[in-house]
């Protein structure tokens, strides 16, 4: 009995790590950022966190829906998606400037056969931005998260 109770665990657990795939890697755009995707059922979220313009620091976070395009081939799978979220941030190093803001995502992913996923996005973050006691709108945020290529390890 012990012994299938702990099949049972180790059963349950390897299917609930099968159901829901990550993905880790770069996103390299008008900066560098780190990228984590998890899979919620058939969307995703996506979090970034990087240097914009290497000047700065930044993370967003944004929930994605997820489409399917049809496959001309069989070895891998294409979508595109699209999502909402936030995200914040601060740049310059004299003069600093912080800035939060909705952040928005569209894009195209390849996902290989093999455990890599390849994407082409655009993600702007807009909102107010914060410099000197004022209260300003960020508009840097419309091309730094902007379009980037990311790469990713599956597991």
């Amino acid at each position: 009995m012990k012994k299938f109770i702990i099949l049972a665990i180790a059963l349950f657990t390897a299917a609930a790590l099968y159901a829901q795939p990550r993905a880790i890697g770069g996103r390299l755009g008008y900066g560098l950022e780190l990228s984590y995707q998890h899979s919620l059922g058939n969307n995703m979220l996506d979090v970034d966190f990087g240097l914009p313009g290497f000047y700065g620091i930044e993370a967003a976070a944004t929930y994605d829906w997820i489409f399917p395009i049809s496959s001309w081939n069989e070895k891998g799978s294409w979508n595109w998606y699209a999502g909402v979220g936030a995200g914040g941030g601060m740049y310059g190093f004299k003069d600093v400037i912080g800035y939060i803001g909705v952040a928005g995502r569209i894009g195209v992913e390849y996902n290989f056969w093999f455990p890599m996923n390849l994407s082409l996005d655009w993600r702007p973050l807009i909102g107010p931005g914060f410099y000197n006691n004022q209260v300003g709108f960020n508009g840097l945020g419309l091309y730094q998260g902007g379009v980037a290529l990311s790469i990713r390890y599956l597991f």
